[in-house]
């Protein structure tokens, strides 16, 4: 009778180990997935969830600047978006990540932040980078509206190198003519805190 319970506690215990072995490797699985996760995973993961607000992003810039947004497309280091801020009917967006200061949250939004894309859902678009769709906006001649930290610009891309872009600045909502064109920028890339389409 004795040998019977001796067993049965061994047992009790080995299988108890085994529990907490195996649940200390799922939760070191769970710390080394987080760890990986980028400023883009978690916001295209905010970006997908489904409920009240959802897709909307309240994000703030190096500038100290809050928008609220809907993002329509993630690049690898940048998105559009829809502004939805008071003023911004219809205006869109290009948003570099590297200027993003924080994502307000609230803490229901924070499970949805932290699911992770299946590698299967790799798309081209997200291998494009942010000079790719500067120079798209040159290539169209838009008439944009950059913030950099000194400031807003307006007026149109006339090239695009690897880290800067010439900017001919002209007046909101005149077209791109030499007459019009009372400054020229170069603005490096890493001070664009956002582009504004009208």
């Amino acid at each position: 009778m004795r040998w019977d319970n001796l067993f049965d506690d061994l047992e009790g215990q080995l299988e108890h180990e085994l529990n907490a072995e195996e649940t200390d490797l799922r939760a070191e699985e769970e710390r080394l997935r987080l760890g990986r996760l980028s400023l883009r995973n978690r916001l295209t993961g905010l970006a997908r969830a489904s409920g009240l607000g959802a897709g909307v992003l309240r994000v703030v810039l190096a500038s100290g600047e809050t928008l609220t947004l809907r993002p329509t497309t993630f690049g690898r280091d940048w998105l559009a978006a829809d502004l939805l801020d008071a003023g911004s009917t219809g205006a869109q967006c290009v948003l570099p990540l590297a200027a993003v200061a924080g994502v307000i949250v609230r803490r229901d939004e924070i499970p949805d932040s932290l699911v992770t894309e299946p590698e299967s859902a790799v798309r081209l678009v997200d291998r494009i980078g942010l000079p790719f769709v500067l120079r798209d906006l040159c290539r169209r001649r838009a008439n944009i509206e950059v913030h950099t930290r000194s400031g807003p610009l307006r007026g149109t891309i006339d090239r695009v190198g690897r880290d800067h872009v010439d900017l001919a600045v002209h007046a909101a909502g005149t077209l791109r003519r030499e007459s019009a064109v009372h400054q020229y920028r170069i603005v490096p890339i890493t001070e664009i805190q956002l582009v504004r389409l009208p």
